[in-house]
């Protein structure tokens, strides 16, 4: 339901704000007094584009609001997710607005919060079911007449088509999966060549972790043989001696030998004796080690070169696989995975075939239980419309309604398309509602089908729906509204009395010519004032008692 609308600077109108209700609300006015400013704030909440000229003169920006209870049912879908987080949780209503500035460019907002176009035509379109001169198209698109089709069979056809397009959607991507599978075959050969390659290629080069590090610690004492074994020679001759002098370890056994004979005499002298052994112990000890590190030494070309061999494989490895031993060998894991998925599709295709078939039964079962009820629907909605359009101005009209076979099989909203034909008068044929209704037969086939159950629950927008019609016509169109109104809330913009007598909630919009603009101002009826506005609406003046003796019956007779 549509709590509040709220206007400021569009064309006419400076501010105005509607309190609405359920049931019938309905907006009247002189003709040129602004009621089709309504209709262009809707079309701004609904993502419509921002028309030339629809700033106020001399207004830096017009601003349009709605005010809407959030369905409960919004929480459970999935498309509006994203949208609904920008409410606050608990909240019990969303704000719809549209900023239009001065140049034309508009902004829109969810919840106070920047949104599109098209966020506003996606939650304003499950909110408003807006019906004006020009919204009768709507009438004409197979879709809409399909779905109306649905809605007069009721709940249950709402969860059959639930479930078909559930079973339409599994099938079509198992469909999709097994043309995939199938156009696939000569590049799952490829694949499996390419990654057969690459397995047997890492696998024959036997990977360890690790191993790079320490190959690389040993190629570099190959490359650097006779400089190592040079260096640790020269070491050794300065530590132990040679032939033309003596080294370090003899020099230290002759200065122990030196501070030996004169031990126990002085503490002090016999650790510093301690620590001279201990250096030519250590000495010795290093000597070893180095003559053992000579003997180990040697050059050894083919060792190298087969390092280098090696250490070549795994640079090239990493380099192709992601640049470690780690992500080759899981390259190599992911190889052996595809490989085994890749020769499992023959398999795969097999599954596939049974579960396509399978899946085509179950649609085919659903969408026979759809198109039946939905045979059965047409039937009843037809014959319950051309019987109302007989009181709407319409002796003879005949309301038929052909589902016609979709050629390319089921689609996402089942096996058959809606077309309404319409017979306007006895004897001509029936022809699609696109071809020959006027306008006016458009408004009362719309309405005629809102009373009968065809339509949605959210708030209908009815704007001049009574246009072109007068009398008793009139008084009938009132009580169809108020029917369709019944449970539901519904705005009409009307001109005629039996209309706007019927309303539970009543706005006026009046025209005012001041010495330098022109503005309008809306304003809720209530009492005499609704009163008033019957009378000038039925074309009396002010103090004619019978006109407000008959317009008071006329809103004491409808309330």
């Amino acid at each position: 339901m549509l709590r509040e609308l709220r206007i400021e600077n569009l064309l006419l109108i400076e501010r105005a704000e509607l309190r609405l209700g359920p049931g019938l609300n309905v907006l009247t006015g002189e003709t040129g007094a602004g009621k089709t400013v309504l209709a262009h704030s809707l079309d701004l909440l609904m993502g419509g584009k921002a028309r030339k000229g629809i700033v106020r003169v001399g207004a830096p920006e017009a601003w349009v609001e709605g005010v809407f209870d959030l369905p409960p049912e919004w929480n459970e879908d999935e498309e509006l997710s994203e949208l609904l987080d920008r409410i606050p949780a608990g909240s019990d209503e969303v704000v719809l607005g549209r900023r239009v500035s001065e140049s034309g460019r508009t902004s829109a907002f969810v919840g106070g919060r920047s949104a599109t176009a098209a966020d506003l035509q996606l939650l304003a379109g499950r909110l408003i079911a807006f019906y004006g001169q020009h919204e009768h198209r709507r009438l004409t698109i197979g879709s809409a007449q399909l779905a109306m089709v649905d809605g007069a069979a009721g709940l249950e056809q709402q969860q059959r088509l639930a479930d078909f397009r559930e079973v339409w959607n599994r099938h079509r991507r198992l469909t999709g999966e097994l043309e995939e599978l199938l156009g696939r075959d000569m590049a799952r050969e490829r694949d499996l060549d390419l990654h057969r390659f690459e397995l047997e290629e890492i696998d024959a080069a036997n990977l360890t972790t690790g191993e790079k590090d320490a190959m690389g610690e040993e190629r570099e004492r190959l490359r650097h043989a006779e400089g190592l074994r040079e260096s640790a020679a020269g070491a050794a001759v300065r530590l132990r001696g040679g032939e033309e002098a003596d080294g370090a370890a003899a020099l230290l056994a002759g200065a122990l030998e030196s501070l030996s004979g004169l031990r126990g005499i002085d503490p002090g002298l016999d650790e510093l004796a301690g620590r001279v052994e201990g250096l030519a112990l250590e000495v010795e000890d290093v000597g070893v080690e180095l003559g053992r590190y000579l003997d180990a030494i040697e050059a050894d070309p083919e060792r190298l070169a087969a390092l280098e061999e090696r250490l070549d494989l795994i640079d090239r490895l990493e380099r192709k696989h992601g640049g470690s031993i780690e992500t080759v060998l899981a390259h190599a894991e992911w190889c052996r995975n595809e490989i085994a998925r890749l020769e499992g599709g023959e398999t795969r295709e097999a599954e596939l075939r049974e579960e396509v078939e399978a899946a085509g039964q179950e649609l085919e079962k659903a969408a026979g239980s759809l198109s039946r009820a939905r045979r059965k629907a047409a039937s009843e909605l037809a014959t319950r419309v051309s019987k109302d359009l007989e009181d709407l101005a319409m002796p003879g009209a005949e309301l038929t309604i052909d589902l016609n076979p979709v050629a390319e099989g089921p689609g996402a909203s089942g096996s058959e398309t809606a077309e309404f034909m319409l017979a306007p008068n006895p004897g001509m044929p029936a022809q699609p509602l696109r071809d020959t209704a006027s306008g006016g037969e458009l408004s009362r086939v719309m309405l005629a089908l809102a009373a009968g159950g065809a339509g949605d629950r959210r708030t209908m927008i009815f704007d001049e729906i009574d246009a072109g019609i007068g009398g008793n016509t009139a008084g009938v169109v009132g009580e169809r509204l108020r029917d369709v109104s019944d449970g539901r809330q519904v705005l009409a913009i009307t001109h005629l009395p039996q209309v706007a007598s019927r309303a539970v909630r009543h706005f006026s919009i009046e025209k005012e010519t001041g010495k330098d603009a022109v503005s309008a101002t809306v304003t809720a009826l209530e009492g005499d004032l609704v009163v008033e506005e019957i009378r000038r609406m039925l074309g009396a003046a002010e103090g004619d008692e019978a006109a407000t003796r008959h317009a008071r019956e006329l809103v004491s007779a409808n309330q």
